[in-house]
């Protein structure tokens, strides 16, 4: 028979102060941790993946990633044409591809974050490929 202790029982404890605060989701890439909080994302990311260059142009940039996910999330499709726009719309009720493009603040830059048809994952990259 186990010998009792003072230490308090951690479910009744729990029980007692009411539930848990939700929990706050981060994803840590090459040392970059990313906060995403929003009340009502209009669709799911999935994986989140940035190109090393895409990174290194937000930095120089000095433009978070976090900011430029909201963005995409809340519908906010950055320089994209009228036209990319209405297909961006229409993808969220198709469930097909998701394009937006940022224009980065004091740079020639410019970003893609790219969400699949699927939603199984969301990539930062720069238009021209470069890793």
């Amino acid at each position: 028979m186990p010998e009792p202790t003072n230490q308090p029982n951690r479910e009744n404890q729990e029980s007692r102060n009411g539930p848990k605060a939700p929990q706050q989701e981060s994803q840590q890439e090459s040392g970059l941790a990313v906060l995403v909080l929003l009340s009502s994302p209009r669709f799911e990311l999935g994986q989140l993946v940035a190109t090393p260059g895409a990174l290194a142009a937000l930095e120089q940039a000095n433009t978070s990633m976090a900011e430029l996910i909201g963005r995409h999330l809340s519908g906010d499709w950055g320089t994209v044409d009228e036209e990319d726009w209405a297909a961006n719309d229409r993808a969220l009720l198709e469930g097909t591809r998701l394009l937006s493009t940022y224009a980065l603040p004091a740079t020639d830059e410019t970003v893609w974050v790219i969400t699949e048809w699927d939603r199984s994952a969301t990539t930062i990259l720069l238009p021209s490929g470069a890793p």
